[in-house]
């Protein structure tokens, strides 16, 4: 499945791509642990936009666009990005560890786990570029 991003169909279909690609599934057998996107409004997004993943051992469990985000207080990863970087990772023009690095994706949560599974991160980017079909 592909779709725009951003959009509900998007987020449904990344979570159907973690759940049947076999790779991601085998890089990220160790990854525990949620994340929620906080993506601030510039370029074609007019408002900010919240999106919630709940990974583990190498599938997602559950998706949420646009929640509130008092539901997930607590995620082991919190994510912040302006709508332009983000969709500049997602289309290959913005390596995402070095947007780490250069904050131009801020990381909530623990860095040290985040660098210990680069790789986990990096297939989780490739299977993110490749159900997007087209930016808003």
């Amino acid at each position: 499945m592909s779709a725009i991003f951003p959009s509900a169909e998007w987020l449904e279909g990344l979570e159907s791509k973690l759940n049947s690609d076999q790779k991601y599934a085998q890089v990220a057998k160790n990854w525990e642990g949620d994340l929620i996107f906080f993506i601030e409004p510039e370029g074609g997004l007019k408002e900010p936009l919240t999106f919630y993943l709940d990974l583990w051992h190498g599938t997602c469990r559950s998706v949420d666009y646009d929640p509130d985000p008092e539901k997930y207080s607590k995620p082991v990863f919190t994510l912040r990005a302006t709508y332009n970087n983000i969709t500049a990772i997602l289309t290959g023009k913005l390596d995402p560890m070095t947007a780490m690095m250069t904050n131009k994706l801020k990381v909530q949560g623990s860095l040290g786990y985040m660098m210990r599974n680069v790789p986990t991160v990096l297939d989780f980017v490739r299977c993110a570029r490749e159900v997007t079909t087209d930016i808003r």
